[in-house]
């Protein structure tokens, strides 16, 4: 295998187990919050630090700014006056393409990761979500969700959303594109209609016929 596959997610529809089983099956890693060490490793940032700003935006940041500065290079003194969370941002941009240069195959949850490979052309870019009802229901057993949140079905539903949203706003802030929305991605796939197990099935075959595809034309 040699395909590098992107995992956008709604909480709940179970975006990380699909990922985890496609990167079982494959035998490739898998990084979900596994990311967040390697990040820290690699730009020398505690794992508290990349942890606090994992998938979370700021108002305050400017897309074409940073990127300009990623793109054409800057000085240490512009990369330390940064705030935080971009500098976390950048640091987490380059260990995944980092990841992607030196493994070839993997499975990358969310992190804006089909941004940063975008020039890559052995990535395949997914997007999971699923009705309500599944969402909840899976959400109640997830170990984040606190248990207050888990007995009440109004606070769980309040929770998920708060979730959905931070992940929509980081999406949005540091991409020209749009969370969720079916243009973004390569395909979306609705978790709750086939099931996790149906999921990785079909995405098994999805995989194979994309690099039957991308074989053909090198």
């Amino acid at each position: 295998m040699n395909t590098i596959i992107t995992i956008g997610r709604q909480y709940g529809s179970g975006g990380r187990e699909v990922g985890q089983k496609l990167a079982e099956h494959y035998g490739i890693n898998f990084y979900d919050s596994e990311l967040l060490s390697k990040v820290a490793k690699d730009s020398g940032f505690c794992k508290e630090i990349v942890k606090q700003q994992d998938e979370r935006p700021t108002s305050s940041f400017l897309y074409n700014l940073v990127m300009d500065t990623y793109s054409f290079g800057f000085s240490n003194t512009a990369f330390t006056d940064m705030p935080i969370s971009q500098r976390v941002f950048l640091a987490q941009f380059d260990t995944i393409k980092k990841i992607a240069k030196e493994e070839g195959s993997c499975v990358i949850i969310g992190r804006c990761a089909d941004c940063a490979l975008q020039d890559f052309p052995n990535v395949l870019n997914l997007f999971l979500h699923a009705d309500e009802s599944f969402r909840l229901t899976r959400a109640a057993g997830y170990p984040d969700v606190p248990d207050a949140d888990k007995a009440n079905p109004d606070k769980l539903r309040e929770f998920i959303l708060r979730k959905d949203k931070q992940r929509q706003s980081y999406y949005n802030y540091y991409s020209m594109k749009k969370w969720g929305r079916a243009d973004t991605y390569h395909m979306t796939l609705d978790t709750g209609l086939l099931g996790i197990d149906g999921t990785v099935k079909l995405l098994t075959q999805v995989i194979e016929n994309f690099e039957n595809r991308h074989r053909a034309k090198q």
